[in-house]
């Protein structure tokens, strides 16, 4: 028989063994764990820290008060912006936005992916992701620039090409049925590139032994396509489809705010622009904090809804 005494002892350097293992995995590994530092500091520093300050959705929030000794409120500043005026409107612009860019940009780096993949010559291929690529690198504020002197009534080389064959030019930047589609087509044309590669890299994982053996057994390309390439690349496109749909609310704050304009805001007034003339501009920090953290909270609820639904249908997910 063991006892007791002598069990504790016998734990003891077990426990110290297995620290010591883990300092020892530690120091062989120290690159590592210093080059995952630095997205760790930020992630705490610039994420989780400032959660602290959510707090003011639920007070009236006061500079010389401070966050902690503000009076607390409640859902006051919810329930305001569910009775605003201006709720449907920017609620259902919001939703209209995400949905339009979700349907039109998400599949289209698939289908960029799936057709460069196809294309034998090294040469033409390089050029080809080059040119797809270089919108990317393009400011928002230089693409928006650009978007307004393309598209000007009056000396925007769109307007001149509808009047060379007898039109009217129109006021793009100044209609409301013109801001959806412009914005979409821009944001395709710019992030398509770059969103293509990761499903680039997820074709050149594919063991290349199947497409030899499909190709013997005298497969077409397009079947190839349709039976290697889009299964191999099906779980990255899961994951990726959850991380859309869990960050559907997050309309870029950049691109919407300079792209509009008073003769355009009925349908490009969204949370985020909405958010900042609250929040900045009439220093409405409580209302603008309840209207965020609402934000945040329909993303939360979407990615974990979305993820356990694609997770019972096809087994791939984020957690």
């Amino acid at each position: 028989m063991i006892r007791s005494g002598e069990s504790a002892i016998r734990v003891k350097p077990a426990a110290t063994k297995v620290k010591s293992n883990r300092m020892k995995r530690i120091l062989v590994n120290w690159e590592l764990y210093l080059l995952i530092s630095l997205p760790v500091a930020y992630f705490i520093i610039f994420r989780y820290m400032p959660m602290y300050g959510v707090q003011i959705a639920f007070k009236d929030f006061s500079a010389g008060l401070g966050i902690w000794d503000s009076p607390w409120v409640g859902f006051k500043h919810f329930e305001r912006f569910f009775h605003s005026y201006n709720f449907e409107q920017v609620l259902t612009n919001t939703i209209y936005l995400s949905l339009l860019l979700l349907a039109i940009a998400f599949p289209i780096p698939i289908l960029i992916a799936l057709m460069l993949n196809q294309v034998g010559n090294r040469k033409l291929k390089k050029f080809m992701q080059t040119s797809i690529y270089a919108p990317y690198f393009i400011s928002t504020v230089v693409l928006i620039g650009m978007v307004f002197v393309f598209l000007s009534p009056n000396s925007g080389i769109v307007n001149h090409i509808i009047k060379a064959f007898g039109g009217e030019p129109v006021m793009f930047m100044a209609t409301s049925e013109w801001f959806r589609p412009i914005y979409v087509f821009t944001d395709v044309w710019q992030n398509t590139g770059f969103a293509s590669i990761i499903y680039l890299a997820a074709l050149a994982a594919i063991d290349p032994h199947l497409h030899e053996a499909a190709v013997v057994d005298g497969a077409s390309k397009w079947q190839r396509v349709r039976h290697i390439d889009i299964p191999g690349i099906t779980p990255t496109i899961v994951v990726l489809f959850i991380l859309a749909v869990g960050n559907l609310m997050n309309i870029g704050f950049e691109k919407v705010f300079l792209m509009q304009t008073d003769m355009n805001v009925d349908t490009s007034e969204v949370i985020p622009t909405y958010v900042y003339k609250i929040g900045i501009q009439r220093a409405q920090y409580s209302f603008s904090a309840a209207i965020g953290l609402f934000n945040a909270v329909i993303n939360l609820v979407l990615l974990v809804f979305v993820n356990r639904a694609v997770k019972k249908m096809s087994g791939n997910g984020l957690f």
